[in-house]
């Protein structure tokens, strides 16, 4: 029987990322805010909230871009049967063709 992913399941778990990294964004936001307050602005309480706004914008980014991102096949699962050949370009004529002069 083949394992497979439910798309509830990987729902719960972007959800379950998105949660956790936004929560530790706005406690790093605190974090600096606390550290701000107290030292540069005389125990004011704007830097406190503006910390915590940044990292719940971070956060709230974060969870847009993974929710919008597609379904992407990782490169280790890829098999090829061919290999892409490069040709170097000719370094001998650097100028633009005449027809495209005109």
């Amino acid at each position: 029987m083949a394992t497979s992913s439910r798309s509830e399941d990987l729902l719960g778990q972007k959800w379950d990322r998105c949660v956790a990294d936004t929560l530790i964004k706005i406690g790093g936001g605190l974090t600096l805010g606390v550290v701000f307050s107290a030292i540069v602005f005389k125990r004011r309480p704007w830097p406190l909230i503006f910390g915590m706004g940044a990292g719940m914008g971070m956060g709230y980014s974060n969870c847009q871009h993974e929710f919008n991102e597609p379904f992407l096949v990782k490169a280790d699962k890829i098999l090829c049967s061919f290999v892409f050949q490069v040709k170097p370009k000719s370094q001998g004529n650097s100028e633009q063709p005449a027809a495209e002069a005109n």
